[in-house]
């Protein structure tokens, strides 16, 4: 897992400023308002003591800018049971909340609020494309992120589609960040607000970012670094792996490697970008072998692969997603990997793959100092804590060294 070390672009004052705000390494977890339900995962249930951000997700918005609340009986109606129905005033409770209350318990923890996402991307190109709109959009973020005492905003637009678009976002996310200076200066001197995006590890999204500009204003650009293969795939593929596999093209169509490296050789400095990993795995059933693209063709000892395949087969939560927790028990025990790829899968007679990928021996090469972990509820309230790494090993050492910068409890 080890690899060459790309040198990052020259340090900007305002990396500096926020660099020295940092104080240890980050493990970042998104948590989904909807992961309260069906998989019944509470922000009671995260372990904040093992995680130094949390970036809750996601708020919708409006074609003119306009933010709303993407769940408001999740966000701030759920009345969880230490919650009074007597209270006086206009209270938030739900998750916002609960994740207050982890903040207080632990005050090295952040708190980010998450806006778009894959399915409320659409009208980031009509909230982005006037100054009026970005206006709204910047300052109901803001609103949002004071009014339920947030420490930063992470801004999720799957994905601009052309070369027009990336400077609008750019525009919106210097915005942002110059309305969280203000408000720190007012009412919090010295505390420093954090701004981050979610980034494309496909080169045919991500090479449309001025990402030099965009690295002068974030704290964090996190990158995706999975779903590379799924149910919309012609064949099986690897879910995270971290390199290419020439001899095995069709199973690794992206990968973390040429991502990051495309990145930093942009302009973004490598100690802003956070390593997105999956806490689950993609499921293919009915392929054959690697290398041997046979339809059909019942599972062989290479995985299946870089195939072709037929469905996907149910799952823990949706058809063709097995968390990592229930993976480990689900009816497919046996495991392999791809050498070449630094991909891991397991495998079952029934002809079923699920690739997966933890991927932290990535991180301290390239001079990374973040991970994070898309998304919690598929931690099945055990996994979700520092990265699984060999005891005493330099990662493990230096990765349990968390960011402890802290947060901030007062809001006027």
């Amino acid at each position: 897992l080890r690899c060459t070390l790309i040198s990052a672009s020259p340090v900007t004052a305002n990396d500096v400023s926020v660099e020295k705000r940092a104080s240890g390494y980050a493990n970042a977890v998104y948590f989904t308002n909807w992961g309260i339900y069906g998989r019944y995962f509470q922000p009671q249930n995260l372990v904040a003591s093992d995680i130094s951000h949390v970036i809750y997700s996601f708020m919708n918005f409006q074609a003119d800018g306009t933010v709303v609340s993407g769940d408001a009986y999740a966000d701030y109606q759920k009345h969880y049971d230490d919650d009074s129905w007597n209270d006086v005033g206009n209270n938030a409770y739900g998750c916002v909340k609960q994740l207050f209350k982890l903040k207080k318990a632990n005050r090295n923890l952040k708190v980010m609020l998450s806006i778009g996402g894959w399915t409320w991307s659409t009208n980031f190109p009509s909230a982005a494309s006037t100054d009026a709109n970005r206006k709204n959009f910047c300052q109901d973020c803001h609103h949002l992120h004071e009014d339920w005492g947030f420490n930063g905003i992470d801004v999720n637009w799957e994905y601009p589609a052309d070369d027009t678009r990336p400077p609008t976002w750019f525009f919106c996310s210097r915005m942002i960040r110059s309305q969280l200076d203000a408000y720190a200066a007012q009412y919090a001197p010295g505390y420093h607000f954090l701004l981050s995006i979610a980034a494309p590890a496909g080169p045919e999204h991500y090479s449309f970012l001025h990402m030099s500009d965009l690295g002068q204003v974030l704290d964090y650009v996190n990158l995706m670094a999975y779903d590379y293969a799924g149910s919309w795939s012609s064949y099986s593929g690897h879910d995270a792996n971290l390199f290419a596999n020439p001899s095995n093209p069709n199973s690794s169509p992206y990968n973390t490697d040429q991502a990051i490296k495309d990145y930093i050789k942009g302009g973004c400095p490598a100690s802003k970008i956070v390593l997105g990993m999956p806490i689950y795995g993609r499921a293919f059933e009915s392929t054959g072998g690697i290398g041997m693209p046979i339809y059909g063709r019942a599972f062989e000892s290479t995985g299946g692969i870089g195939q072709t395949y037929s469905g996907i087969g149910s799952g823990s939560w949706e058809n063709g997603i097995w968390t990592t927790s229930s993976s480990q028990a689900a009816p497919h025990p046996n495991h392999g990997s791809d050498s070449v790829a630094l991909a891991y899968y397991s495998r079952s007679p029934a002809a079923r793959s699920s690739s997966l990928c933890d991927t932290p021996d990535m991180i301290t090469p390239r001079s990374l100092t973040q991970d994070s972990a898309w998304e919690a509820a598929c931690s099945g309230k055990l996994l979700l804590t520092r990265l699984a790494l060999t005891p005493g090993s330099e990662q493990a050492t230096e990765l349990w060294k968390l960011d402890s910068t802290q947060n901030l409890l007062s809001y006027p």
